[in-house]
């Protein structure tokens, strides 16, 4: 494992326990059917009744609940029974059994499964279980004993890891704690990381200490020379009028750019010396220059910066990715001058050259990134035998191309920075993919950021791989997906529901903790959400083209003829259809991919639903092509299929206005303040959603927000402080928490400011935009 932090674990040797199981729930189980046994029997029957089927959370509870009502053992509910059954994550029926998923906690799993008709309890381990989940898939294979599992548990047995699931996603701070409680443990325990900053180099320009420091005992008077003589100059002296004097005492450049801040470093490593402290040791190593140059990954979409929001793939990991690169040139600007060095840091986004790109720039090799000075974009070709690939490609459709990508990534970036980067950041499947194997091959540390994990997005799309395979290849990506968090030295995620969900739902890299591809491989542990890898820094909206709609001397005021006509002009066009005859009323917004996990036609077919909702407002999605012939992508045609089809059915013009996907942000970012203008609201009805970018900007404009409980988009929200939170496998209660809001909004006419001022302060103290650049290049320097 690379970089400076697992450098020096490695040369402390550790060991970490293993957590202990968790009491088994069987006898808890097997009590409570003994003791009600008629009453379950009548419940659990039903689920049986489907004879074979994998259903999820919310269908289990709601199959139960409505079993008992029609039962008249509405008790049974409130039992052991029920409590056992509000831990599953997933239920699978083969009558008689029932198996059962069960979480008490983040990242802790128990299985079993209940004979309905003998009413016994099985525990199963994971291997017995995902082997019965199998026969979901094919019956004849059930019980296979020649299946390829994996285990990926043993290559870590000699890493630290976390026990409790409120420490998931503080990675940093657990092995800074970790180093410190072991830095004296013997004599020799500083040793790695002076030797660290001993050969530490850029290039070929020696950084903080030079050959006349060879151990601790060497570098302790030397420290302590070094501060007699700083303390006597002001704090202010610049480096280059004591420079020599340093160099004399066995020290290097990287200590800082003046005596106050060198004196700094020196009191903490003396500190550190004395006695080891996590909160030191974290200062001391955020102080240490080690982030100078960083290749970021993101091969798919059209990656650019104008005119490209709205393709097919490309959407809020573009603009997450331009907006982290601004934000880390900065900070990583600041750190190196404060740092006395003399050195120009360098970031390449790498992604794909696409030569017909479609009034885009995509077709450029190179591409200066616009608000920085020293980041730029290289793309680079797909090629196969048959020569360069011209046209764009599914993201789902990328894998054939990625080794050679690989290959030829390795080349050009080698040139362009040159030499190897410092850190590769990989972005989705494919960009981390890419980077595992270049980190692989140049010997550099990796980081990768998911964005999505398509496995959460698609419900069973594990055991029903083969269904999904010819439209997705799903066994390409969770492979992929598998091999790349394994290999990353530490892994960046927005929200801690990105790794391990919430106390009632599963965590996208929680995931693939067990999951099968039934035919292909079973894994029994696939990943540790108790790693330090992860490490959660929550991105911010780019603060010049999001911001408060009160703000009104930056109001971008021209732009509102074009936004009335989008809104408001009668003619229908491929740009904008439907009609909103009522301009008096707020309006209801979302913006999104038109895809299905996105959900904007099950966000219209619930307004179209609830004529309440209608009454009070209008509802305005910005979501993909209109008109069908003009997509390229498979999912999105039957989602324009399914709009055009309840615009008619429920008869929506005059309530609803579809436009197409907007490439252009700073017009976007006004669109959101118009409509705060209006005391509307924005919506977010995705099934799944891995951050929530589109939340971030709406609630960073002023508007009160509604959001999916599902994924990240739960911790940025504080229901009813902030936004809401809205179930979208319930849309009737979820249009019912939209209209209590606008009438009560009706009733009293502070309460949409209230949720505005809520949603501001949400972002001011949570999301900030600089927090995230600092937040970002801190836990590169950290590993």
């Amino acid at each position: 494992m690379g970089g400076l932090l697992n450098g020096i674990m490695d040369g402390i040797a550790t060991q970490a326990g293993a957590l202990p199981r968790m009491t088994s729930m069987n006898k808890k189980i097997q009590g409570s059917l003994d003791d009600h046994r008629n009453e379950n029997l009548r419940i659990l029957s039903k689920l049986t009744a489907k004879r074979k089927a994998l259903m999820q959370p919310h269908e289990v509870i709601d199959e139960l609940n409505k079993a008992a009502e029609e039962s008249g053992s509405l008790k049974i509910m409130d039992g052991p029974l029920a409590r056992v059954f509000s831990l599953c994550q997933e239920a699978i029926v083969l009558a008689p059994w029932v198996g059962l998923a069960l979480r008490p906690r983040p990242g802790l799993w128990e299985y079993m499964r209940i004979n309905v008709e003998e009413m016994i309890v099985e525990e199963l381990t994971t291997s017995e279980y995902l082997s019965f989940k199998e026969c979901l898939a094919d019956e004849n294979r059930c019980n296979d004993l020649y299946v390829l599992e994996l285990d990926i548990e043993p290559f870590n047995v000699g890493f630290p890891r976390m026990t409790r699931p409120q420490s998931i996603g503080n990675g940093v701070q657990f092995l800074n704690r970790h180093l410190s409680s072991r830095l004296f443990r013997d004599a020799d325990s500083m040793e790695p990381l002076v030797e660290f900053m001993r050969v530490h180099k850029y290039k070929d320009q020696t950084l903080l200490l030079n050959e006349s420091i060879t151990n601790v005992v060497r570098l302790r008077p030397a420290l302590i020379k070094a501060e007699e003589y700083l303390i006597k100059l002001p704090n202010d002296q610049p480096l280059k009028d004591f420079y020599s004097k340093l160099q004399e005492l066995g020290l290097e450049r990287g200590w800082g750019d003046t005596a106050g801040r060198v004196l700094e470093m020196i009191h903490l490593l003396l500190d550190l010396l004395q006695a080891p402290d996590p909160d030191i040791l974290e200062k001391f190593l955020a102080r240490i220059p080690i982030v100078f140059s960083v290749a970021i990954i993101s091969p798919h979409g059209y990656f650019g910066q104008s005119n490209v929001l709205g393709m097919p793939d490309t959407g809020g990991q573009v603009v997450y990715i331009l907006d982290q690169v601004r934000a880390m040139e900065k900070e990583m600007l600041k750190n190196i001058k404060l740092q006395g060095l003399d050195i120009e840091p360098q970031i390449v986004v790498v992604t794909r050259l696409i030569p017909n790109a479609n009034g885009t720039t995509c077709n450029q090799r190179i591409e200066q990134i616009e608000g920085t000075k020293h980041s730029r974009i290289l793309r680079v070709p797909f090629r196969n035998e048959n020569g360069i690939l011209h046209n764009w490609i599914s993201r789902f459709d990328v894998y054939p191309f990625l080794e050679n990508f690989v290959y030829d990534v390795a080349q050009e970036l080698t040139v362009e920075l040159p030499g190897k980067p410092d850190f590769i950041i990989g972005n989705y499947t494919d960009g981390n993919l890419v980077a595992s194997l270049l980190c692989h091959q140049l010997g550099v540390t990796q980081c990768n950021i998911a964005h999505a994990l398509e496995k959460t997005k698609y419900p069973d799309s594990d055991i029903y791989w083969k269904k999904f395979e010819e439209k997705y290849h799903f066994s390409c990506q969770f492979t992929a997906d598998l091999i790349a968090m394994n290999q990353a030295d530490f892994i960046i995620t927005s929200t801690y529901q990105e790794i391990a969900g919430s106390e009632d739902t599963v965590g996208q890299y929680e995931s693939h903790v067990a999951f099968s591809l039934p035919g292909l491989y079973r894994v029994v542990n696939g990943i540790d959400v108790f790693d330090p890898k992860f490490n959660i820094v929550s991105p911010g909206a780019d603060t010049i083209v999001y911001f408060s709609f009160t703000e009104k001397d930056r109001r971008l005021t021209d732009l509102h003829d074009k936004i009335e006509k989008l809104l408001y002009d009668p003619e229908q066009t491929a740009e904008h259809i439907g009609s909103l005859k009522d301009r008096n009323k707020p309006i209801l917004f979302s913006m999104a991919r038109l895809d299905k996990v996105k959900n904007i036609s099950g966000l219209v077919e619930m307004f179209a639903k609830n004529p309440r909702l209608r009454e009070l407002v209008n509802l305005v999605v910005v979501a993909g092509n209109i008109q069908k012939e003009k997509s390229k992508d498979r999912e999105e045609m039957a989602e324009i299929d399914k709009m055009h089809n309840l615009m008619k059915e429920y008869e929506l013009d005059g309530d609803f206005r579809w436009l197409c996907a907007q490439t252009d942000r700073v017009l976007n970012g006004e669109l959101y303040r118009y409509i705060a203008d209006s005391h509307g609201a924005f919506v977010q009805p995705a099934l799944y959603e891995g951050f929530g970018l589109t939340v971030i900007e709406a609630m960073t404009c002023g508007l009160p927000t509604f959001a999916t409980c599902h994924g990240g988009p739960k911790e940025i929200v504080v229901s009813d402080v902030s936004g809401f939170h809205i179930d979208p496998f319930h849309p009737e209660s979820a249009s019912k928490i939209i209209v209590d809001f606008f009438e009560r909004c009706t009733k009293e006419k502070d309460y949409w400011t209230k949720l505005s001022d809520g949603g501001l302060e949400r972002i001011r103290t949570k999301h900030a935009h600089l927090t995230h650049g600092e937040c970002s290049v801190s836990c590169l320097s950290k590993h």
